[in-house]
């Protein structure tokens, strides 16, 4: 029987966080309210974190999906009054979409229910080497950006 080489460093890496992203996901969908979903939660997030509204074609390509399916995504949280669809002063075509202070207040409500689920981990992870990683995975997600398919 012969044994397998490791992995490149960089897939092992990527490995980890996709397998992180799948169990963040499940706890994140476990505790949020009114079936916000974790691509709906993105979205409110990412609205969140960039100062300016975005078209829905903006998001779809910022998240890598097609336009049909942030348009469903957005669909749903206009529904719940979780963001906003304002026509843009600069193309009246295209609508622009705004997080609204329920949407705000939502995202808020989450990331509070996650930190309270996510207290144990504390005990288990030493917070400071996590944080230490935190420039490398920023490098690392740049970079990925910047090569998009």
């Amino acid at each position: 029987m012969s044994e397998h080489a490791p992995p490149p460093p960089l897939f092992a890496v990527l490995t980890e966080i996709g397998i992180i992203a799948q169990l963040s996901r499940a706890m994140m969908e476990s505790v949020a309210e009114d079936g916000l979903t974790q691509p709906m939660f993105s979205v409110l997030n990412h609205l969140l974190r960039v100062p300016e509204p975005a078209t829905p074609l903006a998001l779809a390509r910022a998240f890598q999906v097609p336009k049909t399916s942030m348009t469903h995504s957005l669909s749903l949280l206009e529904k719940r009054g979780l963001v906003a669809m304002r026509a843009n002063p600069q193309d009246g075509r295209s609508k622009l979409v705004h997080l609204t202070d329920q949407g705000r207040d939502m995202r808020n409500r989450t990331i509070a229910r996650l930190a309270d689920h996510y207290g144990g981990l504390e005990q288990e992870v030493d917070m400071a080497r996590l944080a230490a990683l935190l420039p490398a995975l920023t490098e690392l997600r740049v970079a990925l950006d910047r090569n998009r398919p």
